[in-house]
């Protein structure tokens, strides 16, 4: 009996997330990777706003001049050779000392106070605009929201299938569930998410006219920013982003390819 409890949980989930991935792919621009899409742009787009409006009015916006300015300046740059249909971008700065950026579906973008001291100059503040753009572009928000729901779906089935059994079981079940799902998908496409728009950030601080060579050093001064911190104890395999190191590694062999795109603006 419990063989064929498992037989049918098992076919379920895979009927359930083999129909989810054949009938959202998308392909992401720049790299033409495969991604899981079931969210339409326009969805996306309309969450982006709210959330960015809600922000907003939750969060202070910094009124420091010079910071706007730079902020403006390069994020229309990135923005004019960043491929992001009907994108209504906006550029805040906001007062919180957390070192962080983001850029919401729609190309509302948020550059948080924190932050400045590691970006410096332009260059460094073009690394992290085009880093967070390519998050937008490339709809790494969609997929992790799409993500999220095949393994919510395959945990409604694990439920419905799970439901006469051992209230303990169930419990110790949808926990190993849990763990694995997370560990096993959602963490190494966040990891995957972030070394993507690490590339494609690089290819457009070097279209906008920004060396792409500057983003190694912001990098390196985010890593010593962290280690400041108190560094991460979180292992590597549990981390939603590459570790700094990891990081460095990669733009550096990324450097060549971006370089050949990379004018010097005037």
């Amino acid at each position: 009996m419990k063989n064929q409890l498992m037989q049918r949980f098992v076919i379920s989930a895979l009927v359930a997330f083999a129909g989810a991935f054949w009938s959202g792919c998308a392909t992401v621009p720049e790299t033409g990777r495969s991604q899981l899409s079931l969210m339409s742009a326009g969805e996306e787009m309309q969450l982006g706003l709210t959330s960015f409006n809600q922000l907003k009015k939750e969060t202070p916006v910094s009124k420091d001049a010079a910071a706007n300015a730079l902020v403006q300046k390069v994020g229309k740059r990135i923005a004019a050779v960043a491929e992001l249909p009907n994108a209504q971008w906006e550029f805040v700065v906001f007062e919180n000392k957390e070192a962080n950026a983001f850029c919401l579906p729609g190309g509302k973008v948020g550059v948080y106070t924190g932050i400045l001291p590691i970006t410096r100059d332009e260059a460094g503040m073009a690394t992290v605009l085009g880093h967070e753009i390519a998050h937008a572009v490339a709809r790494h928000g969609g997929e992790r929201m799409s993500q999220e729901l095949v393994r919510q779906t395959g945990g409604s089935v694990l439920a419905t299938t799970l439901s006469n059994a051992d209230p303990r079981t169930q419990a110790i079940v949808k926990t190993v569930y849990g763990v694995g799902s997370q560990v096993g998908a959602i963490l190494p496409y966040s990891r995957l998410h972030e070394s993507e728009a690490d590339k494609i950030g690089l290819k457009y601080m070097a279209r906008a006219g920004y060396n792409p060579e500057a983003a190694v050093g912001f990098w390196q001064r985010f890593a010593a920013y962290s280690q400041q911190q108190g560094g991460s104890g979180t292992p590597a395999f549990l981390r939603t982003h590459p570790t700094d190191e990891k990081r460095i590694q990669q733009l550096k062999a990324w450097l060549p390819e971006a370089k050949a795109e990379y004018r010097p603006s005037r």
